[in-house]
């Protein structure tokens, strides 16, 4: 997958180009979330990387996306209190947001904002706390949580790298399951496994690993286009 590095204006490849080879590959990423789920009730999924910059919130917004196209109704929430992006992608106010509830300044339903994208619905950061992890720590996010859990189908969680602090790993705790995006073209391999390990000792479910830019082979677009679009 290819991810974009402007995340001021971030495009959802998933929206703006749905029969793109890229677009295929998050419904698959979809599809194979689906299957590992065939046993367990996975409503809650964080999307994490070990470095900044690898796709993960590019990621997160695509999965969020794909769900929505199949009619599953879909909340993306911010828990990066530190350099929240969600609001930009999906073109939200962020004056507040989940900080201010789990600060008791506001509601839930205050703080959820429609999209102009069907069936998704957002939460944003709100204002840059000085105690982010306190934050996320709290018995106040696992009681949000619980109730987001009644209102939506699948909810996409944006959190900081693993490698940075210790946010994600706090979140990682109270998720059904976790993606973890790898830039092959960027991240040390011990970096990836530093992160996976953060992961373990939180006893986090890893759902799987977002491979992004990967050198494109010369036949994969034959595929693509022999099963997806040409007519026999």
């Amino acid at each position: 997958m290819s991810q974009s590095t402007n995340n001021a204006k971030r495009t959802i490849i998933s929206l703006s180009n749905p029969k793109s080879p890229i677009s295929e590959s998050y419904r698959t990423l979809r599809t194979n979330i689906s299957f590992s789920a065939v046993d367990n009730d996975l409503k809650v999924i964080m999307v994490t990387s070990a470095s900044p910059g690898e796709g993960k919130s590019t990621t997160a917004a695509n999965i969020a996306v794909t769900y929505a196209q199949s009619n599953y109704s879909v909340l993306v929430m911010e828990l990066d209190l530190r350099k929240p992006t969600v609001h930009k992608t999906f073109n939200v106010t962020n004056r507040a947001g989940i900080t201010h509830v789990l600060t008791n300044q506001a509601s839930l339903e205050e703080v959820i904002r429609a999209t102009d994208i069907p069936n998704i619905d957002v939460i944003s950061s709100g204002p840059i706390p000085p105690n982010p992890a306190e934050l996320l720590g709290s018995n106040q996010l696992i009681k949000v949580m619980n109730g987001l859990k009644q209102i939506y189908d699948i909810i996409i969680i944006d959190t900081p790298p693993l490698l940075a602090v210790t946010d994600a790993q706090l979140v990682a705790s109270i998720c059904d399951g976790v993606i973890l995006v790898v830039d092959s073209g960027q991240v040390k391999r011990t970096a990836a496994i530093d992160a996976k390990l953060k992961l373990d000792r939180v006893n986090a479910k890893i759902l799987g690993v977002v491979l992004n830019n990967v050198k494109k082979k010369k036949n994969d677009d034959y595929y693509y286009y022999y099963y997806g679009e040409k007519e026999d």
